[in-house]
């Protein structure tokens, strides 16, 4: 078997490399680099064309990258929050690529495809956030260019040892197919656990939407902590009224003024609560003992059929302030 799939990257190679990559851009877990360092030497013994590699390497990237560009812009944060529900580590993916883009903003398309798990979120995001459609292709044009071509020139500079790679694959037959197979399940079981592990090390008594309703009505409320990004504020502009708004990462900082006794509870709008979770346990790990993430997070507490109100440009950026401005004191 392993000889006739080698033959088949020899005779169509720039097709393969075109399916792979635009599925690979598409959100399939199937790995594309290794499918260019092939093709790449391949190239470097006449038998693809150099150009034409990433020529197709190129047209899948941005027809895959656009199409999630083109959700991100008809429904923002609400694709963010699906793509992060089905990643295998909903403790960093769409954190970490807020952060990135907060930072770097369109630029980061240039590198997202050589940092793992921003390749699949930085096109949504920078539809979400509005980017225009010409920078994007550009940005993320040159992006895949540069990813595709180094792995390419990989294969072209290593064309010896790939070839020896591939004889031995040949060679071994089928077992080769089976055991990058059983690696390939291995590491997505490995996700997996890790996933779930984080997932365990987080679960804690969390508040409802009917219960903090309820302790804010009979004016017993307690502080209500907004851990989101400022990024993520600009996706979606929800808040609870009289909230603190706080970036996760300084929320410690940030609430140095309210006594350790104060009730506090946290919210986000991720899935699983987890941004909401860490903030927590960084706030019991400092001291305060009354710390609950709100379950469900902004989607649970409008669904119960509570007051949200929408922040301005100003205060989407804001961070340990309330709403309306002020900062949380011991009250």
């Amino acid at each position: 078997m392993a000889h006739e799939i080698i033959a088949l990257i020899a005779q169509y190679g720039l097709l393969l490399v075109f399916l792979n990559v635009l599925a690979a851009q598409a959100g399939v877990p199937v790995p594309a680099v290794p499918t260019l360092v092939v093709a790449g030497a391949l190239a470097a013994g006449d038998r693809l064309s150099l150009a034409g590699i990433v020529a197709a390497a190129l047209v899948g990237s941005l027809l895959g990258d656009l199409a999630w560009y083109q959700a991100g812009r008809r429904y923002g944060a609400e694709v963010m929050r699906t793509l992060c529900r089905i990643s295998l580590s909903p403790d960093s993916c769409v954190k970490q690529s807020e952060l990135r883009f907060q930072r770097w903003r369109g630029q980061v398309l240039l590198v997202a495809k050589f940092v793992p798990g921003l390749s699949m979120l930085a096109p949504p995001l920078a539809g979400a956030m509005g980017l225009p459609p010409r920078n994007f292709v550009l940005l993320d044009g040159l992006g895949a260019l540069l990813w595709a071509g180094v792995a390419v020139a990989l294969g072209y500079a290593f064309a010896g040892e790939v070839d020896r790679v591939l004889d031995a694959v040949a060679n071994a037959g089928t077992l080769a197919i089976e055991v990058a197979a059983a690696l390939l399940a291995a590491y997505v079981a490995a996700k997996w656990w890790r996933r779930e592990r984080l997932l365990r090390s987080l679960r804690m008594a969390r508040i409802d939407a009917e219960e903090l309703g309820r302790a804010i009505a009979a004016d017993r409320a307690p502080v209500v902590i907004d851990v989101r990004s400022a990024v993520a504020r600009q996706l979606d502009d929800r808040v609870i009224p009289g909230a603190l708004l706080v970036d996760a990462e300084r929320i410690v900082q940030a609430v140095v003024a309210i006594p350790f006794d104060r009730e506090l509870v946290v919210y986000c709008n991720c899935p699983n609560e987890v941004s909401a979770a860490h903030a927590a346990q960084a706030l019991m790990a400092h001291g305060y003992r009354r710390v609950r993430p709100l379950q469900g997070g902004l989607d649970a507490w409008e669904a119960a059929g509570y007051v949200v109100q929408r922040l301005a440009s100003a205060e989407m950026a804001g961070s340990g302030q309330g709403v309306d401005g002020s900062v949380p004191t011991a009250i």
